[in-house]
């Protein structure tokens, strides 16, 4: 059995097409095709599915899938381990993460990469239900998600921030003139959200319901936060937002942000990795990272700047340039590297 043939599998598993398959692992149709029957003659269990199209993987070809994905992943960590002896960290760190924690996984792989100038990061976008597939089957090496996830299964979490929820709203809207604001009051105004089947949405209709607001009715709802503030710059939509998406969207003109009654934190986020060992490498070095960078203090500070705009500069929050969150957040993550 050859680590080529495994390479194949988990090719063909993912592209779902032998011929599409086989152009990304860079051969021809044929050749790919009988590596894999080689491989089935080789463990004399059907693998594949055939027909006149692929129709899946076999209960044994599933196990053996599940095995490739270990193999090969042991065999990336090995590699790894050994470039780090010979003078740097080199190979391709695969990252997943929530998308309501992707706005601050600049914080991490910026300082990451700087660090170990050999190494890549390869960032996926992945809801939590995929986050806890792709760490199983070895298709993630770590991720960025909410720790008290029970789909995560066996992992071992690194707490990075708690999220800390906030009212964006028009600096002419009715709540524009209190200094916090209780979820029931937010339900009544013109609210553009996260779709239900998003898990920060799902948690924000938790404190809805606890301030006696079963069920929030916003006028539009998305499933990603650029969707969300895409709307919110026509200064029409209130919404809530976390403090961590003020790192890579600030606060639009002609809004503010003020904070909510309760509860002060919300849900913890983090890194997690799944709990087997040896730990893949590169994944170590981000955790060592994680701990320098100072996630949580940095994105405390940029909330700081937005909730009291007095001791930022005769700007006004919502004056702020798109980009100058990010430079800020960044400058932040660096000092506290520096500490």
């Amino acid at each position: 059995m050859l680590l080529r043939q495994l390479e194949y599998l988990v090719a063909l598993a993912r592209e779902r097409h032998f011929a599409r398959a086989a152009a990304a692992c860079y051969v021809s149709q044929p050749s790919l095709s009988a590596a894999i029957r080689k491989l089935e003659h080789e463990l004399d269990v059907p693998i594949v599915r055939r027909g006149r199209r692929f129709e899946g993987l076999t209960p044994e070809g599933e196990r053996v899938l599940l095995w490739a994905h270990r193999i090969l992943a042991e065999r990336d960590a090995l590699r790894h381990e050994l470039s780090a002896m010979r003078g740097g960290l080199a190979g391709t760190l695969r990252l997943g993460a929530i998308p309501t924690a992707l706005t601050a996984a600049s914080l991490l792989t910026t300082p990451f990469v700087e660090r170990h100038p050999r190494a890549r990061v390869s960032l996926d976008s992945l809801s939590s239900r995929d986050i806890a597939r792709k760490l199983a089957a070895f298709e993630l090496d770590i991720a960025l998600t909410y720790l008290d996830d029970d789909s995560l299964g066996q992992v071992r979490r690194t707490p990075l921030y708690e999220e800390r929820y906030l009212l964006l709203t028009p600096h002419d809207g009715p709540l524009s003139g209190h200094s916090l604001v209780r979820w029931a009051s937010i339900a009544e105004q013109p609210l553009c959200l996260l779709s239900p089947q998003m898990r920060n949405r799902r948690i924000m209709d938790e404190y809805f319901a606890a301030d006696g607001v079963p069920a929030v009715a916003p006028a539009i709802e998305t499933d990603s936060v650029a969707g969300l503030y895409a709307h919110l710059t026509a200064g029409r939509w209130s919404s809530v937002i976390s403090h961590a998406w003020l790192h890579m969207f600030g606060v639009p003109e002609g809004m503010r942000v003020i904070p909510l009654e309760h509860p002060a934190h919300g849900p913890r986020v983090g890194l997690v990795i799944a709990d087997r060992t040896p730990e893949p490498v590169l994944a170590r070095a981000l955790l060592d990272t994680a701990r320098e960078a100072g996630v949580r203090e940095a994105l405390d500070r940029l909330l700081d700047t937005y909730l009291h705009p007095a001791g930022r500069s005769a700007r006004s929050p919502g004056d702020t340039p798109p980009g100058q969150p990010w430079r800020q957040a960044g400058q932040a993550g660096q000092a506290g590297q520096a500490g």
